[in-house]
């Protein structure tokens, strides 16, 4: 399955030689749009899978359009600059650009810059999946920790005893351990004196 390329490109030139180095690297390219469109709306229109820009310096509006596209669909976001600074690396980072090449497009080197942002996105992702499980997985466990103070006080039993009640109980329910921790505790507030 070929990648599904959308370029955005305010110069129409340079667009059509971008898309004839994609087209020779054996990429798709859905679409050509300019940086004045919608392009949250192109990117679910187009199905892209990975967004090129290319432009002379990125803009504050730019980049607000590359940070609502990562928060509405991420995908890899490559950025070609003529001129930079600084703060605009920065801002592209922190918008999910996943390359950001200063000096312009040089069509022969499209494909390996691709690869390297398709593998930084896909590796970036990766690690934000595994954040967000720790996270969940921390929020579930103080979820359990709260049940088994709560079975602790009813019952009058130490914390290992507790949780073995809980574990039993998810067991005998078929239900996960922080699911019945959540019952545990909700009934508690309905039966708090």
């Amino acid at each position: 399955m070929k990648l599904r390329i959308l370029l955005v490109d305010d110069d129409e030139a340079r667009a059509v030689a971008l898309r004839q180095a994609l087209d020779d690297s054996g990429f798709q390219t859905v679409g050509v749009v300019a940086l004045k469109d919608d392009l949250v709306a192109k990117v679910r229109d187009l199905a892209a899978d990975l967004i090129i820009v290319d432009m002379d310096s990125p803009s504050r509006d730019t980049l607000e359009d590359m940070r609502r596209i990562t928060e509405d669909r991420p995908r890899p976001i490559v950025m070609f600059v003529d001129q930079s600074d600084e703060g605009a690396i920065a801002e592209a980072m922190k918008a999910g650009v996943s390359a950001y090449v200063i000096d312009g497009l040089n069509p022969a080197r499209v494909k390996p810059i691709l690869d390297v942002a398709i593998a930084r996105f896909a590796e970036f992702q990766k690690l934000r999946a595994e954040l967000d499980q720790m996270k969940m997985d921390l929020a579930d466990r103080k979820v359990i920790e709260r049940a088994k103070g709560a079975v602790m006080k009813s019952r009058g039993v130490d914390e290992p005893a507790a949780y073995r009640l809980i574990q039993k109980l998810a067991m005998d329910q078929n239900q996960r351990l922080v699911d019945v921790a959540r019952t545990i505790l909700a009934l508690s507030q309905v039966l708090k004196p």
